[in-house]
């Protein structure tokens, strides 16, 4: 058994990147779905008209926030900001219709904003432009810094 942990432990960042991965594919997803009327449109067919408070806001977090995770570009803080849009929309537009939810029909508003707040503590994972582009810049000499010959 421990060398199952072991191998399952050493899996854990491709795991988390891929979980990243899809959250983020299938709340950008969400977002262009509401925005331009693709993927079957907006709750209703179309797309939401732009200014619409809450949900056009909602969908440019959507499309942007899910971009933005499943690149790994600033993901705890694109996480951060999709986990509060979904707890906005779960408690604001879902919980007044009924308190749980299987009966407000929130569960994907409240499945949403666990799982991006679990990548805000979390992190990206491996597969991240964040790490790339770090690892990029902490590769190159400082600016000024003396080099050694």
């Amino acid at each position: 058994m421990p060398l199952f942990n072991a191998r399952l432990d050493a899996a854990r960042p491709y795991a988390l990147a891929l979980f990243r991965i899809a959250m983020g594919f299938l709340f950008a997803c969400h977002g262009a779905a509401s925005l331009f009327g693709v993927l079957g449109g907006a709750p209703g067919g179309g797309s939401v008209p732009a200014g619409t408070w809450p949900f056009w806001y909602a969908a440019v977090i959507q499309l942007a926030g899910g971009v933005l995770v499943l690149s790994g570009l600033f993901t705890r803080a694109a996480a951060l900001i999709c986990s509060g849009s979904m707890a906005y929309a779960y408690f604001v537009e879902h919980q007044r219709a009924a308190l749980l939810p299987l009966q407000n029909h929130g569960e994907l508003s409240a499945l949403y904003c666990w799982a991006f707040l679990l990548l805000v503590f979390s992190g990206p994972g491996a597969l991240a432009l964040d790490r790339m582009l770090g690892a990029r810049r902490s590769a190159r000499p400082a600016v000024g810094a003396a080099t050694a010959v």
